[in-house]
């Protein structure tokens, strides 16, 4: 019973210490503001203190003057420069002891508000490698796959394409009856929330979309030719920003994966390019009917925070 107590204690100071290391940014910050919060009120607090303390050394200072200035006085030039430079002396550690509580506190929660940022920094460093790691791993996977099977493999794989038997009606020349007959079709499938990695469904939600097929596909070639003379102009661009031009919902990656240009040194494809893609995909999950669609595929260079530089 003993050891399974003591157990139990370890456990629970063991998710303790990482509960708190986990918080320890939040935990920081709020600690700072309550300090910097606290030390301003302290510091108004000494300050109507300090009316008190000034009267008192003037009038110290002035009882020392009229000494020295009294007829019969005996009070020397020199024990009058000691004198008053004990009340000054005296005055100013009063003062200090008056503010230094509130000093010593904003000190303590600005070093605090600055350790929570060190550790959110180093955080996202390590989330950013740890993310280029993957983003790069996951492209080699993609080269390997492409290598050994084609690119036809690659695409299925990645888009969820499959191949579906649909009951399809059409009309009879002869008859005019409807007649129903079984067909296979290529289905894509980008996952519940209609995403997989950066690529996104160009349908009916999003800004220029048509019925016309071959209209949505000069639409597309003129946002991708405008999305790259804005990576050129600019250096950079983030994927939200293309996401925005075509009316698509951003993402929290898209905030910070994107493209660099670099003319000299390239790093990346040093352009833009929607992997452009018609499919068919179901209009409901459980139904045979299809609708013509669009994936877009986006060559996002990856991770670019650490990248973006104010000159070109």
């Amino acid at each position: 019973m003993k050891t399974n107590l003591g157990d139990k204690v370890k456990t629970f100071v063991s998710h303790l210490k990482f509960a708190v290391k986990k918080r320890s940014p939040e935990i920081l910050i709020s600690v700072g503001v309550v300090g910097v919060v606290a030390s301003t009120v302290m510091a108004c607090i000494s300050t109507t203190k300090v009316k008190s303390v000034i009267a008192g050394s003037k009038k110290e200072i002035q009882d020392i003057h009229n000494r020295a200035d009294a007829a019969e006085s005996d009070f020397t030039e020199n024990e009058k420069k000691k004198a008053l430079t004990s009340v000054y002396l005296r005055t100013g550690i009063k003062l200090v002891k008056l503010y230094a509580p509130s000093v010593i506190l904003g000190t303590l929660s600005l070093t605090s508000v600055i350790t929570s940022n060190n550790i959110l920094r180093k955080r996202n460093v390590a989330l950013a490698a740890a993310y280029t790691a993957v983003d790069k791993g996951f492209k080699n996977y993609r080269a390997n796959v492409v290598e050994r099977f084609g690119e036809d493999v690659d695409r299925e794989l990645k888009y969820g394409i499959k191949t579906e038997k649909i009951t399809e009606k059409t009309t009879d020349p002869e008859t005019g009856k409807q007649v129903k007959t079984k067909k296979e079709v290529k289905v894509a499938n980008l996952g519940p929330e209609g995403c997989s990695e950066y690529a996104r469904y160009f349908d009916s939600s999003c800004m220029g979309w048509t019925r016309d097929m071959n209209y949505n596909r000069m639409f597309l070639k003129g946002q991708e030719n405008f999305a790259n003379d804005m990576l050129r102009a600019n250096g950079y661009l983030f994927l939200n920003e293309v996401y925005d031009e075509l009316g698509i919902p951003r993402s929290k990656a898209g905030q910070v994966v994107g493209w660099i240009y670099d003319k000299d040194n390239p790093e990346g494809d040093n352009y833009v390019s929607f992997g452009i893609f018609d499919t068919k995909r179901k209009l409901f999950e459980d139904g045979d009917d299809l609708e013509d669609t669009i994936i877009l595929d986006f060559n996002v260079d990856g991770y670019i925070m650490d990248r973006v530089t104010l000159t070109k």
